[in-house]
């Protein structure tokens, strides 16, 4: 790959992306354009600014952009109208955030003809290859450079002595090793690494950040309710909100109650396991929310076809695919199921569970007149089903039959 004459750097403005930034300029000679995403994760983002501009970044070439409302609108809620667990569990809180920040990367690019666009990810992770994957079907063209690939500062004092001769600013705390590493959006907090990586010890409580401990929640339940069109949430409470805000909203909820923690061990795309802490506080209530609207909803056919590739399309997500072909055809399937999935979820949030307790829509498929115990007036002639049985049976009698005639 020729030396690239601009790059544009996914910062965070941390010491790694400030390295980074600052190696950039030294190995390739090059120029560099900032990019730092408010996607929610709750911290102070003109620090991020002032680094930049201390390393001697252009203030044109310094982007800081707030993609919250974004993340959520075009990421969030149309993986959530799929439910997609990876592994049947984890909420891929940290595998949809990357295909955002690469489109931007890719588009900042194009804005300010740079030839090459640059990120944080280590050469162990998942990240490297959501970024990579996401920012080439953007741009085939575009040159991806991948400093934890290319470097030989492969040891924490390396890196600070890197920092030093840089004179890059060292915060205090950065001195030591940190005893876990930390990514965190508005949909979720991930934590691994470090006192994490024994799968057979507890995570320590300090770990957790976002949600209190269940044992230390409310000993009264709450409850919500939740109104959804087409799939999304619209409004809590009756109170309509915008995207962002409604999961920041969710987020306080589950804050509260100590709703959303998960202690996973899962595969990487890259071949090994990992362990890390998850805590979707939001996530989980909305998950759980718009299975309670999709039970009155969803045909039984649509939703059960909806729930065979919901592991395939979680899988593409984790594995970097957002922008491939394959995703945006299930998304359209799963969009197309999503058009009468409209009304309103009552749940009861209790020390660590969001459960669903009531569910109502004008576009209802449920019909008391046909379930109940009671006389149902002709809804439904319960001798219809020793048709319908006998039928089903038909292909299980004969393989009985075989059987016995050969003895097995």
């Amino acid at each position: 790959m020729s030396a690239p004459k601009k790059v544009v750097l996914a910062y965070s403005g941390g010491l790694d992306t400030s390295i980074i930034l600052k190696w950039l300029q030294t190995e390739y000679g090059c120029e560099v354009v900032t990019f730092t995403a408010d996607l929610g994760q709750g911290e102070e983002l003109d620090p991020a600014r002032h680094k930049a501009e201390l390393l001697g970044i252009k203030p044109e070439n310094i982007y800081i952009e707030d993609v919250r409302e974004e993340f959520v609108r075009d990421f969030v809620f149309p993986m959530f109208r799929a439910n997609a667990l990876y592994e049947g569990l984890y909420l891929l809180g940290t595998s949809i955030a990357r295909p955002l920040i690469s489109k931007r990367l890719v588009e900042i690019a194009a804005e300010t003809g740079a030839d090459a666009v640059a990120h944080g990810a280590t050469g162990k992770g998942n990240d490297q290859v959501r970024f990579e994957l996401s920012a080439y079907a953007l741009n085939p063209d575009i040159k991806v450079i991948s400093p934890w690939r290319e470097w030989n500062l492969s040891s924490r004092t390396k890196l600070l002595d890197f920092a030093e001769k840089n004179q890059i600013p060292i915060a205090k705390d950065k001195r030591g090793e940190a005893p876990f590493s930390v990514d965190a959006n508005l949909l979720h907090t991930s934590s691994e690494g470090k006192v994490l990586e024994d799968p057979a010890q507890d995570a320590p409580d300090y770990v957790y950040q976002r949600t209190v401990n269940p044992e230390d929640a409310p000993d009264t339940p709450e409850f919500v309710e939740i109104t959804f069109e087409k799939g999304d949430a619209v409004a809590i409470n009756g109170q309509a909100m915008s995207p962002a805000t409604i999961l920041t909203e969710l987020n306080e909820y589950g804050r509260k109650h100590g709703i959303g923690r998960l202690d996973f061990v899962e595969n990487r795309f890259v071949g090994m396991k990992s362990r890390g802490i998850y805590e979707t506080p939001g996530g989980t209530i909305l998950l759980e929310a718009h299975r309670g609207i999709e039970q009155i909803t969803l045909d039984s056919g649509a939703g059960h076809l909806k729930d065979s590739i919901m592991p395939r399309y979680a899988e593409l997500i984790y594995n970097g695919f957002w922008f491939s072909p394959e995703r945006e055809m299930l998304q359209a399937l799963i969009d197309k199921s999503q058009e009468h999935v409209t009304g309103t979820v009552k749940l009861k949030l209790y020390k660590g569970m969001a459960r669903t307790v009531g569910r109502w829509s004008d576009h209802s498929l449920y019909s008391e007149a046909h379930v109940t115990f009671e006389d149902d007036a002709g809804a439904y002639d319960q001798k219809d089903a020793a048709g319908f049985i006998q039928l089903n049976a038909l292909r299980l009698k004969l393989l009985a039959a075989r059987n016995r005639r050969l003895g097995k």
